[in-house]
């Protein structure tokens, strides 16, 4: 494959991840951070989860900066198992407007739509019942589900909510929960925040804090875990939504914890953090990019701050 066939129409991507300049493009996101190491590449067709656009009876992706919808059968960054059940989840009867999260699970395909359609609909119901996927959801309503839906972390297995957080691909999950392992080695008390579904904290046996996850039910937005409660620690690891974690690294870098390690979906609000940390009296060690969402414009970062 020389390009992408949906690429151009749909407005997925920014960068055409078949072209033969692909990454240096996509690197030249990056020109002004201090990488520290190569990046680290996420092969196509390896996305578990895919957010799909719903309007006026069309399931597809949205058209480059267009509200109008390019139907889709199939996605060459996804998985299989999304793939081949693609087809008949863009054949259900469907109203309103919204999106459609595909997710692929440990043990198959979980569906969440988020409508503006506050119900859903008899025909929808019986269409539902009749596709090869574990669950359906409708605004976190379900419409039927025939098994729970589950996911591991490190062998760690935990039921996955309707529209819950998890990295784009297990490859690049994987990769860098090895990474936060090895960066928290040694450590004798470890804090996951931002933990989500426990990537990271059943395999540091840390304890996890989050707004809504395995954790401590604690927003770390309004309430950051305060000075006192970090100086038990001695490694902290976040992995916060695209938002950053502003105000729990001003806790920081008042606190003893002399480790942080900062995995960060958005440069910008890394590069924000950063500075605090860095101002902070905390240096960074380690800086490395990886691909997870390939194709886009956006990168994931890896990054350690010790003091």
């Amino acid at each position: 494959m020389k390009t992408c066939p949906l690429f151009g129409i749909c407005g997925g991507c920014k960068y055409d991840f078949a072209a033969n300049d692909y990454r240096a493009q996509k690197l030249h996101e990056l020109r002004e951070l201090p990488i520290t190491s190569d990046a680290i590449w996420i092969a196509p067709g390896n996305r578990r989860r895919a957010d799909f656009a719903v309007a006026d009876g069309k399931f597809g992706f949205f058209m480059g900066r267009s509200k109008n919808i390019v139907p889709v059968q199939s996605c060459p960054l996804c998985c299989p198992e999304i793939n081949n059940i693609l087809p008949n989840i863009a054949g259900l009867p469907w109203s309103g407007a919204g999106g459609c999260l595909i997710t692929a699970c440990d043990n198959g395909i979980d569906v969440a739509v988020i409508s503006t359609v506050p119900y859903f609909s008899t025909n929808f119901k019986h269409a539902a019942e009749q596709l090869a996927v574990l669950r359906v959801s409708w605004n976190n309503n379900i419409v039927v589900q025939h098994s729970q839906p589950v996911v591991s972390f490190a062998g760690h297995t935990v039921n996955y909510p309707p529209n819950a957080f998890l990295q784009p691909t297990v490859c690049g999950e994987t990769i860098i929960r090895d990474m936060v392992i090895s960066a928290a080695r040694g450590a004798q008390r470890v804090a996951d925040l931002f933990c989500g579904l426990g990537n990271f904290t059943f395999a540091l046996d840390a304890d996890g804090f989050d707004i809504a996850g395995i954790g401590m039910q604690r927003d770390l937005f309004r309430q950051p875990l305060t000075v006192g409660m970090l100086n038990t620690y001695d490694c902290v690891v976040m992995d916060p939504p695209r938002a950053g974690a502003m105000a729990q690294c001003s806790e920081l870098v008042k606190s003893g914890v002399s480790r942080v390690i900062y995995v960060s979906c958005n440069p910008q609000s890394w590069r924000r953090d950063a500075n605090i940390l860095t101002h902070g009296g905390f240096r960074m060690t380690t800086l490395i990019p990886v691909d997870q969402f390939v194709g886009s414009a956006h990168w994931e970062l890896f990054s350690v701050f010790d003091k």
